[in-house]
């Protein structure tokens, strides 16, 4: 499985890697919006994305709402992890396409395992 972390947050991005390559994953990080939208099209494209809300270059939900503008990269599912404590995010980010609100500080293998579940779902259904 290939995920994108696209985080400003260094060590949020060290114990995510971390976790995910111990099961197996092609991690690639991007630390602001703009690298995160580039990374996002390279090939092959990721089998989901965990975007923060805030970063450099932009905010999360602008990216979000690129990333599902774009035929390349529409389909791929978006799971918003956030520190933001703006009670009205996970709404607005679902009505731009986001399949989940994670809040921060999350486990990384809790995160790990719901990503796991929800794709195999995908896959399944």
């Amino acid at each position: 499985m290939k995920v994108l972390i696209a985080d400003d947050d260094k060590i949020i991005d060290a114990a995510f890697s971390a976790v995910f390559k111990k099961r197996g994953w092609q991690v690639t990080v991007a630390y602001d919006t703009m690298q995160a939208l580039m990374l996002a099209k390279q090939q092959p494209i990721p089998d989901v994305i965990l975007l923060d809300l805030k970063m450099p270059g932009g905010t999360g939900e602008m990216a979000l709402e690129r990333l599902k503008a774009s035929t390349l990269t529409s389909a791929i599912p978006v799971i918003i992890v956030s520190g933001t404590e703006d009670p009205e995010a996970p709404k607005r980010v679902e009505d731009l396409g986001a399949v989940g609100f994670v809040k921060k500080p999350v486990d990384a293998e809790a995160l790990a395992l719901s990503v796991e579940k929800f794709l195999a779902r995908k896959q399944g259904g």
